[in-house]
């Protein structure tokens, strides 16, 4: 009966039919290639019909569901899984997945399932629920990711504003005789983000934003914009003696010092941690290499080389937000002028500069603080509700500018706005899904087990390497920078305090604390899971997946620059970073000539690569 029944089952479906519930013939309107069959039982049963696109898709069913019943009977529970090699499965499959697969959103959501999973006792149903209720709520009601979606939208609706009154065509009339090359609108770009140093999201959303249309009409790739806009946001913030960061990094070096028995002040410590600032300054002489010198290498080269002959996107690729596809192009008879473009973008650096410092003053006036520095001002001040005021001004302005002059009606504007909205809503769920699994790894604690697996059997000189790669290898598994520098600072600093000699802790406690930070922002602007990258890659209108894989090779070398003729010499050698540091920049020159190609290469795109 059973080899009657599939027999004639095998045969409807070959013909655009099936079997109904009562045994029945049934025709399809759809052919059989999208019958939607996911188990290799189900295909063995129709194996001579199905294209061998189903049959992959039937292959990588059946895969998800054995993998699915292979977890349920060996995930552990919580209490097993906390602090152990389980804890890094769920990120190190997240990343996997979306790496191999290009599919971000599936690849996160697997992981935080898991993870979930984990967290409830290793049931495989109840973390699927958990997914929802508990962790991608969670991560919705943090008021710091709140204020990051609403600043994001706020900013997408300017831009869709901008674009729609054809502010954006103006600035790239503009442009165009400054930046009249693929490398000067790549240095272009690396200038501005250096510039705006003194806040990262606000780097990444302007600089991304503004320059988009630029780079796309010298046909420079998406993924090197968003590479560029990535690599210069958190490496300047960092370290520069005005930012959003300075408060954060000094206020945990104060805590972990104070934790140390150590009288050491905090802020002069992190004066001199910044000539060891070796990754930082190293990745940004990276993207400076990459932008001047027409070369490349790895997949971006690749992706030059197409951008160059007219794609500046992967065929295959799906941006985080799409501005192009979303009805947002001017009408032919709207005057394109570049003021309904530049005005809001810098009404939004304005305000920001401002409300950091007002926000600041505020602050330390009620802790009672009287003539405080710029930098401690810029510290202590609230720049999520700073960059909530900037984008409501920015994108109220932009509304202002097009229905003043008669270029959108207020419906118009609005609708433009809307559909600014809309288009970054595929950024939003990989921005809440990516906080998801961050608080995954917090519960799971990632990275006390990275930080013990590493250990404690090392040489005082080698610790600064040592806390540079772990924290890489933290930041890179959670997707937050802060989170690492609060995870590995507390650690890290009454390590040294505690095995170096007295007259060390201030030259080895620098150096530490640069490590931290160099490792926290590499593993941050690389992770695919890091909330920067994902707004860069949402900025720049990118494949995330496009972006995250071909920047890595370029931060690496940075990376690899940093620990190799950085840290490592400092440690083994005693060689000053004003050596270390030069030698460090010249490799990375180097590396380029020797073993990177220029993007014309074997007269491939003769005349468009000079500058």
């Amino acid at each position: 009966m059973a080899d009657l029944f599939f027999g004639r089952a095998r045969r409807l479906a070959c013909q655009g039919g099936g079997i109904g519930r009562f045994g029945e013939p049934v025709e399809f309107d759809r052919p059989p290639g999208r019958l939607g069959v996911v188990s290799r039982l189900t295909f063995s049963v129709f194996p001579s019909c199905y294209p061998p696109r189903m049959k992959k898709r039937l292959e990588q069913g059946s895969l998800i569901v054995l993998v699915l019943v292979t977890v349920q009977l060996v995930i552990p529970s919580a209490g097993a899984a906390r602090a152990t090699w389980w804890s890094l499965v769920p990120p190190v499959l997240a990343i996997s997945l979306a790496l191999a697969f290009k599919d971000v959103i599936v690849s996160l959501f697997l992981g935080v399932w898991l993870g979930a999973s984990m967290l409830a006792g290793g049931n495989v149903a109840l973390g699927f629920l958990r997914v929802v209720d508990t962790h991608m709520r969670g991560a919705l009601v943090d008021s710091d990711h709140v204020s990051i979606i609403l600043f994001s939208l706020l900013l997408g609706g300017m831009v869709g504003v901008m674009s729609r009154a054809g502010g954006t065509h103006g600035v790239v009339r503009l442009l165009e005789p400054l930046a009249t090359t693929p490398r000067r609108a790549q240095l272009a770009t690396w200038v501005m983000g250096v510039l705006i140093f003194f806040d990262d999201y606000s780097n990444t959303l302007i600089v991304g934003n503004a320059m988009r249309p630029v780079t796309d009409r010298h046909g420079v790739s998406r993924e090197k914009l968003s590479y560029l806009v990535d690599s210069t946001a958190a490496p300047v913030a960092c370290i520069a003696l005005v930012s959003t960061w300075i408060g954060y990094q000094v206020s945990l070096l104060s805590d972990a010092l104070k934790a140390g028995g150590s009288p050491l002040n905090p802020f002069s410590i992190f004066l001199a941690s910044i000539p060891f600032a070796f990754y930082p300054v190293l990745a940004l002489a990276t993207n400076f290499t990459a932008a001047v010198t027409g070369r490349d290498f790895g997949p971006m080269l690749n992706a030059e080389r197409r951008a160059r002959l007219g794609e500046v996107s992967s065929p295959t690729a799906q941006p985080l937000a799409d501005y192009e596809s979303s009805g947002l192009a001017p009408e032919d008879d709207t005057p394109r002028r570049w003021l309904n473009a530049a005005l809001p973008v810098v009404t939004v650096v304005l305000v920001t500069l401002v409300g950091l410092l007002v926000t600041g003053w505020q602050a330390l006036a009620k802790e009672g603080v009287a003539h405080p520095g710029l930098s401690r001002v810029v510290g202590a001040s609230d720049p999520f509700t700073v960059l909530l005021w900037a984008s409501l001004l920015g994108i109220t302005l932009a509304i202002g500018l097009a229905v003043a002059q008669n270029l959108l009606s207020m419906r118009e504007a609005l609708e433009a706005a809307v559909r600014g909205f809309k288009s970054m809503l595929m950024a939003m769920v990989v921005l809440t899904l990516a906080w998801s699994l961050g608080g995954i790894c917090s519960g799971l604690e990632t990275a006390h087990f990275l930080v013990k697996a590493v250990g404690p059997h090392l040489a005082v000189t080698l610790i600064p390497a040592a806390v540079f790669v772990v924290a890489a290898l933290v930041s890179f598994a959670t997707g937050t920078s802060w989170g690492t520098m609060a995870i590995m600072t507390p650690l890290a600093v009454p390590l040294v305090l505690s095995s170096a000699a007295v007259h060390l802790h201030h030259h080895l406690v620098a150096e530490t604390v640069a490590a931290i930070l160099g490792g926290s922002v590499f593993g941050d602007h690389c992770s695919p899971i890091s909330d920067t990258t994902i707004m860069s890659s949402m900025a720049s209108s990118c494949d995330h997946v496009d972006h995250v894989r071909t920047q890595l090779p370029y931060a690496l070398l940075g990376a690899l620059a940093a620990l190799l003729l950085g840290y490592l010499p400092e440690a083994l050698y005693d060689v000053p970073s004003w050596v270390s540091m030069p030698v460090g920049v010249a490799a990375i020159f180097a590396w380029f000539y020797l073993v990177g190609r220029p993007v014309d290469d074997e007269g491939l795109l003769a005349g468009t690569g000079g500058g």
